[in-house]
């Protein structure tokens, strides 16, 4: 028995990715969960408009961070500053010095609880009123999210082990032999992927405004360009996993590797804005991040393809690069092996006849 123990100890050492999930993982999400873990909405973004913007602004406290003061603004201007993301809150005043109109973004839940609650809380001086999102539903805020988790999931995991199957099969040794460019193999195989999980991107999307009622108040056009962005970018990272990748048990603990920091850091269970500033700055790396500033964008605020000009560069420039990786690495892979030719003999000089 105790032979059998330092074997699997022995083989567990040996295990680099096993290890990895066993030790790195905990502590990762640790630190995560310390430093991310923080539901209070601090920090609003709040800009000042009206005839008395100057004075209020001077009053206001937390959790109103205030980044502009327009005595001109308009509520027209402060709502398009709110569809836009240009800010999380919008102070309206009037000459008259009585009580001011808090305009609220609602697709930024624990924000949005945060800025109406110290409204209220105000003594009636700031009146507010949320928008996008009046009632503060949480499933509203959630199921944009889950459109790219499930994305995220399909394309990573599904992809990752279908390529490490066929791998084992050896039906990719087959292809080495074949007139295939590495990028036409790639296209090939992820195709099915690609559909699928666009299909299933269309089912949660469509079962969520039914169910919950959630809204789409925006240009399909814009979501489905940054669901193409972000299942090219996702596609390209499972094709990765699938390389270094010597079975589907790795296979499936790298793509778990990959996926849960997106999931805690992407803004979809904590806001990003309460985050410490280290954290925070890794959530802006990974494609998940920007694919839910799409999808609350477009379907809660109906924003302006002019205010996700940076979500989608970001998504189109991570699939330029991880796809062009995946070909790379998988060229690699598809390259035939040049078969070893027996060297001759050399025939010792002098030797007798």
């Amino acid at each position: 028995m105790w032979a059998m123990i330092l074997k699997e100890f022995l083989e567990l050492r040996r295990d680099r990715r096993t290890m990895a999930m066993i030790i790195v993982l905990p502590l990762a999400l640790l630190v995560v969960f310390g430093y991310a873990a923080n539901f209070r909405g601090d920090d609003v973004p709040t800009r000042v408009y009206g005839p008395r913007a100057k004075t209020v602004a001077a009053q206001l406290k937390a959790p109103f961070d205030v980044a502009k003061v327009d005595p001109k603004g308009t509520r027209d201007q402060a709502r398009d500053a709110l569809r836009a993301q240009d800010a999380g809150a919008v102070v309206l005043t009037d000459a008259t010095g009585r009580t001011s109109t808090v305009l609220i973004d609602g697709s930024d839940q624990f924000a949005a609880q945060a800025a109406a609650s110290a409204s209220l809380a105000s003594g009636g001086a700031l009146e507010p009123e949320v928008l996008f999102n009046p009632e503060l539903k949480t499933s509203w805020v959630m199921v944009p999210a889950l459109v790219g988790m499930i994305m995220a999931f399909i394309g990573t995991i599904i992809t990752a082990i279908g390529l490490v199957r066929e791998r084992q099969a050896g039906t990719l040794e087959q292809l080495a032999v074949m007139p295939f460019k590495a990028s036409d193999v790639i296209v090939g195989k992820i195709a099915p992927y690609f559909v699928l999980a666009a299909v299933d991107m269309l089912l949660v999307t469509v079962l969520g405004c039914l169910l919950f009622g959630v809204p789409f108040a925006g240009n399909v056009a814009v979501l489905a360009l940054g669901a193409v962005l972000f299942l090219f970018t996702v596609l390209g990272i499972g094709v990765l996993i699938s390389s270094v990748s010597q079975n589907q048990g790795q296979a499936m603990q790298m793509a778990l590797l990959t996926l849960m920091p997106q999931i805690l850091l992407s803004g979809m269970i904590f806001p990003l804005a309460s985050m410490a500033a280290g954290v925070r700055w890794i959530g802006y790396l990974f494609p998940l991040t920007y694919f839910n500033m799409i999808s609350k964008g477009v379907m809660l605020r109906d924003a302006p393809l002019s205010s996700l000009t940076l979500p989608l560069g970001v998504l189109a420039g991570m699939s330029v690069l991880v796809f062009s990786a995946a070909v790379l690495r998988f060229r690699r892979d598809l390259a035939p092996t040049a078969p070893k030719t027996p060297g001759r003999k050399a025939v010792p000089t002098g030797s007798a006849r």
